[in-house]
């Protein structure tokens, strides 16, 4: 019957605890040494990604670290690696000044009700990249019909009328 006896699971050891720390938690610990972006922990001066739970120790008393850290902290110029997603999340000015190019062109080929296929022509792209800032950027007809006429319309034989 002893076999059957259900005993309590060990406690657990607390030195296990880095398991629950987070980037953050690293970054308040080191400073300036260390920030966090996106959920991981970086080297300031190395421009690395360090395993917030171990081994980070390890990189901070390397030597490539110390030789970076001193060179670093002659630029003074604190250069902060960003993950892939914070990177595609930015919206520059450029970026909304192409679309509200695209917008405002599409706006005035509705108004002179001039096709959108006529944006295609190659005397039309030359003019727009030549004489236009961002001109280069109007993507070509098919996909301003799809992705920039306004609700309400359609393309019919050229024309663009309302839906009724």
């Amino acid at each position: 019957m002893e076999r059957f006896v259900v005993t309590a699971p060990p406690a657990r050891n607390r030195s296990k605890t880095a398991l629950y720390v987070t980037p953050l938690d690293r970054v308040s610990e080191f400073g300036g040494e260390l920030h966090e972006d996106g959920g991981k922990l970086f080297c300031t001066s190395c421009n690395v990604v360090l395993n917030h739970v171990h081994h980070f120790l390890d990189h901070l008393k390397s030597k490539t670290h110390t030789k970076r850290k001193a060179e670093f902290e002659e630029q003074n110029v604190r250069k902060k690696q960003r993950p892939l997603t914070s990177s595609l999340q930015c919206n520059s000015t450029a970026q909304t000044e192409k679309v509200s190019v695209i917008q405002d062109f599409v706006k005035m080929c509705l108004e002179a009700n001039i096709a959108l296929e006529k944006a295609d022509h190659p005397a039309v792209r030359a003019f727009l990249s030549r004489h236009v800032k961002n001109g280069g950027s109007i993507p070509k007809s098919d996909q301003l019909q799809r992705a920039y006429l306004p609700d309400g319309y359609e393309n019919d034989n050229h024309l663009h009328k309302p839906w009724a």
